[in-house]
């Protein structure tokens, strides 16, 4: 499909999606009274009987001593498994009000533990059930005492890595009432005590577990060396399996041949935009973000766009990214996985352009299902990857001038294109 018409088509498409977004709104505070009405219903005596917990949380404050959860969907056990962070959520086509509506139905019961505490047989206690619910592969029956009722309120920070969190509650005990399924291939990291961390998750993603299973085993503490398993914040540990897949299938197309053509591809999801440009070459990748005025990166309507943009080469990085954070991992690992299953390598720019309907940070998982997603159905092609860029640029808020003074990819053009 030439660029044109490809762009043209993506444009219309944009404004239906937001029509239809727009038609469906919530306040958070009804969900909050909506769950502090089913805790008061559910709750006997401080304690929460049949519960059921998807998943877990490990939270980063006062680290190393860190606060250390079990999520359970009060009042909704039946549907436990719709409330775990998961490509689903894409494939659901979720608003960002129904992410909202997920976690302020979600009870975090939490306990302190200093992440330097063995977990490595850590099968009893809190920690114990903890595992078990993260190691397992549907949502575990659980029951949980509390010391104190919980806390009404929603965490929703300017990070985009971990979804938002909702009620707290100081949990007393915990104990899992059935016997959890477990896959055989988790179950051997487990026993292997002499297996890094890094290659126990990609043993895992070889066998078909996505990167949210594995963050949450990760965790958990329940990946890596023997003794040296340690609790790790959930921010953390999303972050690290993105770059540690991504730095796998790097290296699986590490030898390929580079694609053909130039391809722009273009996804939309929940206010941002992606174009994901492609052109031949050996491996290559650059992200720039583009934050608009009003949204939750650059709130202040009167300022103006705001950039930033991190890259790597052939070899990879060094260094944790400086200005994109866990967006640049998270993308990274969609279009690798895209190359990694045409068996092709190619140099890449993704332009992210966050809008102002991106009113609240849902977690980065958004970020890496646009890019997996990207790829499905028609893209446009382009002569140059010059002609891609020029082609992006005129439907993106930002000059050509700003462009390339941010994105090293651009810059490398100035010679060639004389109308920069």
């Amino acid at each position: 499909m030439r660029l044109d018409d490809y762009i043209e088509l993506e444009v219309n498409e944009r404004a239906e999606r937001r029509r239809l977004v727009e038609e469906k709104s919530y306040e958070i505070v009804d969900h909050l009274s909506a769950f502090e009405t089913r805790f008061e219903e559910t709750v006997q005596n401080g304690d929460l009987f049949g519960s059921v917990s998807p998943s877990i949380f490990v939270g980063r404050s006062n680290y190393p001593n860190v606060s250390t959860g079990l999520l359970s969907p009060v009042g909704n056990e039946p549907d436990a498994a719709r409330f775990e962070t998961s490509a689903e959520w894409y494939r659901e086509g979720v608003s960002i009000e129904d992410v909202f509506e997920r976690r302020t139905s979600l009870l975090n019961s939490t306990k302190r533990s200093p992440v330097e505490t063995s977990v490595h047989d850590a099968w009893d206690g809190f920690l114990g059930v903890q595992r078990e619910v993260a190691i397992a592969d549907r949502p575990v029956q659980v029951e949980i005492g509390l010391d104190e009722p919980p806390e009404i309120d929603f965490d929703v920070t300017a990070e985009d890595v971990a979804t938002p969190t909702g009620p707290r509650a100081i949990a007393r005990n915990a104990a899992v009432t059935e016997n959890p399924h477990v896959p055989r291939a988790v179950k051997k990291t487990l026993e292997d005590d002499d297996w890094a961390a890094q290659g126990a998750m990609t043993y895992l993603y070889n066998r078909g577990f996505d990167v949210y299973d594995i963050n949450t085993i990760l965790s958990a503490g329940a990946l890596g060396q023997g003794e040296n398993r340690r609790l790790v914040p959930t921010r953390w540990s999303i972050t690290a399996v993105d770059d540690t897949v991504g730095q796998f299938l790097r290296g699986r197309i590490w030898d390929a041949p580079s694609i053909d053509t130039v391809e722009v591809h273009r996804n939309e999801h929940l206010g941002n935009a992606f174009w994901i440009v492609l052109a031949p070459g050996q491996w290559e990748f650059e992200l720039v973000e583009l934050k608009a005025p009003g949204s939750i990166w650059n709130p202040d309507p009167a300022a103006g766009m705001w950039l930033a943009a991190d890259a790597e080469g052939k070899e990879g990085r060094t260094s944790y990214v400086e200005e994109t954070a866990g967006a640049y991992y998270a993308s990274r690992l969609g279009v690798l996985e895209y190359l990694e299953s045409i068996g092709r390598q190619a140099k890449v720019l993704i332009v992210r352009h966050v809008s102002d309907d991106y009113w609240g940070p849902v977690g980065v998982w958004q970020v890496r299902e646009a890019v997996r997603n990207a790829f499905d159905g028609e893209h446009g092609e382009a002569e140059t990857f010059g002609d891609a860029i020029r082609g992006v640029a005129g439907h993106v808020p930002v000059s050509m001038a700003q462009l390339r003074r941010k994105s090293t990819m651009v810059a490398g053009l100035q010679t060639q294109l004389a109308d920069f």
